[in-house]
């Protein structure tokens, strides 16, 4: 394995082909390539092992809704205002894939979008088996921040972990087959250059793992979840006032944590099977060659790590993500790239392997993974996530540079972590001495990305004219009383 101080020889000519592989809630670690746990990842190892693997790569904001509004536009949360799961993607804000199209690519999704509704222009010629937010409001109790309520349909988690199928598998193999097929029929047609967006939901939970895949893992085998007594668990408030809301952990114990990791393994397994099936039509279409692929998810999972479930925290389980580019136009096979990047890097990624060399969307703060692939390693480099949905009391800001995280709460002290020396994040240092001027030079650099506090008001404006739009509070709070799901419904 090489590093990425290799060049990359690039054509910086010629239209490219796109292919981008989205998937649901991966956590970085999950790639076998990753070296950290025992997962079987076949097709995207060998993905990763054609291109170029970033190793900290991040979601600018661990929850679906606004993270995918990021991908599309190539700008932060706080800029677009698409700040929770009740503010979904209405296609207002153009995005890459307006853009391409505007230039004359053709331009497709297959599979889960989490946009507002069918009737928005996305950008895209076709959308198929779209899956967007539910009644096309999505999860309207997240905007219930202050006072914070209950979300007792958390409970659901622990009673779905097991070995079976699921409406999410069934609807993943249907993405499969229709990628599968498109690409075998257009890919290779000689017709106009195309950019395929290819989302699937797997490994996202229900935690229930397909028979095939949960046979390769022994539960008790697996490594246990870091940090999982509750003495070693967070104690910042606003952090306990989330984990308060979202109790996803109140019906587990050590043995239904260990088959909740073996379901979601081999889930991971179950989706990297599909994406091998969609890799190898790209290459029976012989557009391989010149098409680039992008592998990515949306956010992580925290699996339990610090008592932890799903993701909507700052832990690198839940803003950590699987980061692959290869395909055409990289040449040199087996670089790892350690500058940190992030989702708001696809927009000019994406236009710059279509285009061959533009590598800037308009106004957006991204830049080419192919220009950061093809420089000198920048670990300074800042990479900024944040959250104002559901269970938050607060803005929670995330600001990684170098080898220190800031995690900053508006209104609340912030937390400090040498990811370095502690990967596991385990020990919050903000209140060390001899690290108020780390602190505060982190600080300083999170103002010059975005005013928190500014971000945060305006946050919970918007929310509260939302919950207006959507019939006032008394109507909100009758839907989160009336809640009867606690993940988006397959179409």
């Amino acid at each position: 394995m090489v590093h990425h101080e290799r060049t990359l020889r690039r054509d910086s000519v010629h239209p490219n082909n796109v292919l981008i592989l989205m998937v649901d809630e991966m956590t970085r670690a999950a790639l076998g390539c990753m070296n950290q746990w025992p997962v079987r990842t076949p097709h995207l190892d060998r993905l990763a092992a054609s291109g170029v693997r970033f190793t900290q790569a991040y979601s600018n904001s661990p929850i679906c809704v606004p993270v995918r509004a990021v991908v599309q536009t190539g700008q932060y949360v706080h800029q677009i205002r698409h700040w929770d799961s009740a503010t979904p993607y209405d296609g207002t804000i153009p995005g890459w894939s307006h853009e391409l199209r505007r230039r004359g690519f053709r331009v497709n999704s297959i599979g889960k979008l989490h946009f507002r509704a069918e009737t928005d222009d996305y950008g895209f010629d076709t959308t198929q088996l779209p899956m967007h937010v539910k009644d096309g409001v999505g999860w309207a109790p997240g905007l219930l921040r202050r006072p914070l309520g209950d979300f007792p349909a958390a409970a659901e988690l622990a009673v779905d972990v097991g070995i079976g199928d699921t409406d999410y598998q069934a609807y993943d193999r249907r993405v499969r087959d229709a990628a599968c097929a498109w690409l075998e029929s257009h890919a290779g047609d000689g017709g106009a250059p195309w950019a395929l967006f290819v989302s699937f939901v797997s490994p996202h939970y229900p935690l229930t793992g397909p028979a095939e895949y949960a046979r390769l893992y022994d539960p008790a085998a697996l490594p246990a979840p870091v940090c999982y007594a509750e003495h070693a668990r967070p104690r910042h408030p606003a952090v306990r006032e989330m984990l308060r809301f979202f109790d996803y952990d109140a019906p587990f114990d050590a043995e239904l944590a260990q088959r909740a990791r073996q379901a979601y393994f081999a889930l991971v397994s179950f989706v990297d099977a599909l994406i091998g099936d969609v890799l190898g039509a790209l290459e029976r279409s012989g557009a391989g060659l010149h098409t680039t692929v992008i592998f990515t998810s949306d956010h992580g999972e925290m699996l339990g790590d610090h008592g932890i479930w799903t993701k909507q925290v700052m832990y690198e389980g839940s803003v950590g993500v699987p980061m692959i580019l290869a395909g055409g136009g990289i040449d040199i096979p087996g670089v790892v790239c350690p500058t940190p990047c992030s989702l708001v890097d696809l927009y000019p990624t994406i236009l710059h392997a279509a285009t061959g060399g533009e590598s800037h969307g308009p106004d957006g703060p991204g830049e080419s993974l192919l220009d950061l692939a093809d420089t000198p390693p920048d670990p300074e480099r800042p990479v900024l996530s944040e959250y104002h949905d559901g269970g938050s009391v607060t803005g929670a800001f995330m600001l990684r540079r170098g080898r220190w995280k800031l995690v900053h709460h508006v209104g609340y002290a912030s937390q400090l972590f040498d990811l370095e020396d502690d990967p596991d994040e385990t020990t919050d240092l903000a209140g060390r001495k001899d690290l108020d001027k780390t602190l505060l030079g982190l600080e300083v650099d999170l103002q010059r990305i975005v005013d928190p506090a500014a971000a945060d008001r305006q946050a919970f404006a918007d929310q509260a004219a939302r919950i207006e739009q959507l019939g006032g509070l008394a109507a909100v709070q009758a839907m989160a009383a009336g809640l009867s799901f606690n993940h988006t419904p397959a179409p």
